[in-house]
C-alpha cells in the first residue's frame, strides 16, 4: 500500500500519535515524556513560550531529530519518510534558497512531496495569487521583506495538498492585515477535513481558532484538551470594570489576587473560588459604573495559571523548576 492509498482516521479520531517523546542535549532536558494525540479535522494548537520544547517536539515529528525514547504513529503506522510526504510543514525559522524565484520555489517544494512538475507549478501560481504575492513570483526570495518571505512558506506549505498541516510560529514577521488572511486560510483548510496542528506562543490568536490545546512548558505538557474543558480546570474568572468619572480600583480588595489597566478598562483577576458579585458594592462606592463584566480566564491567563501550579508543586516537592 502506498502512502497515498492509505485512508485516514475518521474525523475526531487521532491522525497523529506522540507516544511519551524524551529528548536532553547534554545535561538539559527539552522534552520530558511528551505524548499527544492529534484528532482529525481539527485545528490543535501546540502551546507555550519560547523555549518550552515546541519546537523540537515538532522536528521529532518531522524526523529532523531522533528522539532519546518514544515514537511518532501517522494513522496508526511508524511515521516514515513516505508519510511525512502527506504533511506540510511550516518550520520557525526561514527554509527558503534565497536566489531561487518565487513561484519556481513553491514548484520546488511541492514536488518534493511527490506533485508533477506541471501541476506544481500551477499550484504555485494559485498560492501566490491567493497570497498576494503574484507580481513578485519572478523575483528571488532575498528580495522580499520577511513578511512576504513568511508568506511565501506558507504557500509552499500548503501547495503539496497535505493531510496534516504543521505551522511553527506562522503568524512570525507578519502586519495584522496578513496574521487575518492566515488565519481565514487555517481555518478554511480544517473545513476541507485537514488536520491543523498549530505552534505558536500568540496565545490571543490561538484561542480565536483552536479546537483542542496542549499547554507546555519546560519540555513537559502540563495541560491538553479542548478549549471548554481546560477552562473547567481553572474556574478563576476576572472583571473587567470601568467608571464614569474614571476612578481607579479600590485598594485591597477581597478575592483579587491581581489588577492591571487595559483598553479604558481595570482587569480584576480573582482568586480561586472568589465570587466577583462580592465586589460589586465595594466597586460602585468610587462612583458610577460604566462597566461591569465577570468573563471566563483567557488562554493567557490559564497558561499563567497552569505554570504557577507546576512550578509551586516542584518547589513543595523539592523538584527543579526549569
Amino acid at each position: 500500500m502506498s502512502s497515498r492509498s492509505l485512508s485516514l482516521p475518521l474525523r475526531g479520531q487521532p491522525v497523529l500519535s506522540v507516544r511519551d517523546i524524551h529528548k536532553s542535549y547534554g545535561a538539559v532536558t527539552a522534552v520530558r515524556g511528551v505524548s499527544l494525540e492529534i484528532p482529525g479535522g481539527s485545528i490543535y494548537g501546540f502551546l507555550g513560550p519560547n523555549g518550552a520544547g515546541k519546537s523540537t517536539t515538532i522536528r521529532i515529528i518531522m524526523g529532523i531529530l531522533l528522539p532519546d525514547a518514544g515514537e511518532v504513529r501517522f494513522a496508526g503506522l511508524p511515521l516514515d519518510g513516505a508519510l511525512r510526504d502527506r504533511i506540510g510543514y511550516l518550520p520557525e525559522e526561514r527554509g527558503l534558497y534565497r536566489k531561487m524565484r518565487c513561484a519556481e520555489q513553491v514548484a520546488f517544494f511541492t514536488e518534493l512531496k511527490g506533485v508533477p512538475r506541471r501541476e506544481a507549478l500551477a499550484r504555485a501560481g494559485e498560492w501566490l495569487d491567493r497570497l498576494g504575492l503574484r507580481d513578485w513570483k519572478n523575483r528571488k526570495s532575498d528580495e522580499l521583506s520577511k513578511g512576504m518571505q513568511q508568506k511565501l512558506q506558507f504557500a509552499a506549505t500548503l501547495a503539496c495538498g497535505p493531510d496534516l498541516v504543521i505551522l511553527d510560529e506562522p503568524f512570525s514577521g507578519l502586519d495584522p492585515l496578513n496574521i487575518e488572511v492566515i488565519r481565514e486560510i487555517i481555518l478554511e483548510q480544517k473545513a476541507q477535513g485537514r488536520t491543523v496542528i498549530f505552534s505558536t506562543h500568540m496565545l490571543a490568536e490561538a484561542e480565536k481558532i483552536c479546537d483542542y490545546i496542549c499547554l507546555i512548558d519546560g519540555g513537559e505538557k502540563i495541560l491538553d484538551g479542548t478549549l471548554d474543558r481546560v477552562r473547567q480546570d481553572f474556574p478563576q474568572k476576572s472583571v473587567r470594570v470601568a467608571w464614569e468619572n474614571g476612578a481607579e480600583p479600590p485598594d485591597d480588595l477581597p478575592g483579587v489576587a491581581s489588577c492591571r489597566q487595559e483598553e479604558g478598562s481595570w482587569r480584576l483577576m480573582m482568586q480561586e473560588g472568589a465570587d466577583p458579585q462580592r465586589l460589586l458594592p465595594l466597586l460602585q462606592e468610587a462612583g458610577p459604573l460604566s462597566l461591569f463584566a465577570a468573563n471566563r480566564p483567557t488562554l493567557s491567563e490559564i497558561f499563567l495559571a497552569a505554570v504557577s501550579r507546576r512550578r509551586a508543586g516542584s518547589r513543595a516537592t523539592g523538584g527543579e523548576t526549569r
